[in-house]
């Protein structure tokens, strides 16, 4: 895989934030492996210097450099942009994946401490993109990547509410920066087992009221090893263009890139299903899938502030964006066609999209007064309800 995307990142410039070690590191090594050049801005100079040794001792090159830096300090950052323009120009990524986290509850956590958390897990992003972005707008090319978070958690506000602010500021800067050839998206690591998100779940499990084992046998479908992730990571930035104002997941560009093998099924047909059955499952599936997109172009044609609240509202439901939920409906629709069957997480995400309309539905029976149009408008998405019933039922 990584030979395949040599030309597209060979000679490419990464400011990779927190790179010293988890999946900060793994993302450098996964970068350099592509040919690119990665500088690694982190804290702690021996992690930071063990990582650019690692990386260049295994590649027998010179791709990866430390740079030492507290992005809780402003003037720090701006040396830092200062030294990386006179040596590398403008990077094609800033990918800000550094943070500082603490558990304990809202009225718990010093507000020293959010005052840190803020510095270095909002404004330090914020910054960065400040410094870079007119040269990319510029050049007309860049990327900026932010790393989001499961969302509010107990115990963890001193944490979740500044990743939460970069997921909106990412959205904000994707509305700006529409056909100017920078692109900008969010991407979550998801459940990791490292050293820090360990220490942290510990904590959270333990004011849950439950053992650290219980904790991971109820998330274990979603984690991922850190290797893993930190490729993930780099995949995504290889092809910006595609996840550009999304908010994704490491697992969601893995399965793009078939590089995630948690839970794919067999390519081997499914001999239990017969070709009538096949047939009718793929003309309702492609039912599903045109009524989506015709219901997501409609959204785009709406005002910036009405699409904001859809997509907002789409993504509390389906817990990706409508992009990435139409790329996903696709996907399937290749499957079906390929002969194979669905597995259980492919058919929990269309019953996702089922409970997002029937939430649609009731939503319709609040606004609409006209009855005509009630009735008429109830009876469409009452169709496209029962076309995902009947595709569950086959």
């Amino acid at each position: 895989m990584m030979e395949s995307l040599h030309e597209k990142m060979l000679g490419k410039t990464i400011l990779l934030t927190g790179a010293g070690g988890g999946i900060g590191y793994e993302a450098a090594r996964s970068f350099a492996l592509m040919g690119a050049h990665v500088i690694l801005a982190e804290i702690h100079e021996e992690k930071g210097k063990q990582a650019e040794k690692s990386i260049n001792s295994a590649l027998s090159d010179n791709l990866a450099v430390f740079y030492p830096v507290d992005l809780a300090d402003e003037a720090q950052i701006h040396t830092m942009a200062d030294w990386i323009l006179q040596n590398y120009g403008v990077p094609d990524v800033i990918f800000n994946n550094a943070t500082i986290t603490k558990m304990g509850a809202v009225d718990q956590v010093d507000t020293a401490f959010w005052d840190k958390s803020y510095a270095v897990n909002l404004k330090a992003p914020l910054l960065l993109t400040q410094l870079f972005l007119p040269h990319m707008k510029k050049r007309r090319s860049g990327t900026i990547i932010f790393v989001s978070s499961s969302g509010a958690a107990p115990y963890m506000g001193a944490y979740e509410v500044f990743k939460t602010a970069q997921v909106e500021l990412s959205n904000t800067l994707a509305m700006e920066l529409e056909d100017s050839g920078v692109f900008v998206y969010t991407i979550g690591p998801g459940l990791i087992k490292t050293e820090t998100a360990m220490r942290s779940i510990e904590i959270v499990a333990e004011r849950m009221g439950m053992t650290t084992d219980e904790f991971y046998k109820m998330n274990d479908k979603h984690i991922l090893d850190v290797e893993k992730a930190g490729l993930g990571f780099a995949l995504s930035a290889a092809f910006p263009e595609r996840y550009h104002g999304q908010e994704i997941s490491c697992i969601q560009v893995l399965m793009d890139f078939d590089a995630f093998t948690g839970s794919r099924e067999s390519s081997v047909p499914s001999s239990n299903i017969s070709i009538d059955t096949q047939k009718r499952r793929e003309y309702l599936f492609i039912s599903i899938l045109n009524t989506f997109e015709q219901q997501s172009d409609t959204w785009k044609n709406m005002n910036v502030f009405e699409r904001q609240w859809v997509f907002r509202d789409f993504k509390k439901s389906m817990a990706v964006s409508p992009e990435q939920a139409a790329l996903t409906l696709r996907q399937l629709s290749g499957k079906l066609k390929n002969l194979r069957d669905l597995d259980q997480k492919d058919r929990e995400f269309i019953r996702k999209l089922k409970e997002y309309w029937e939430h649609q539905l009731r939503l319709l029976q609040g606004y609409e007064k006209n009855l005509a149009k009630l009735e008429e408008n109830t009876q469409i998405i009452l169709g496209w309800i029962k076309d995902i019933e009947d595709f569950l039922a086959d």
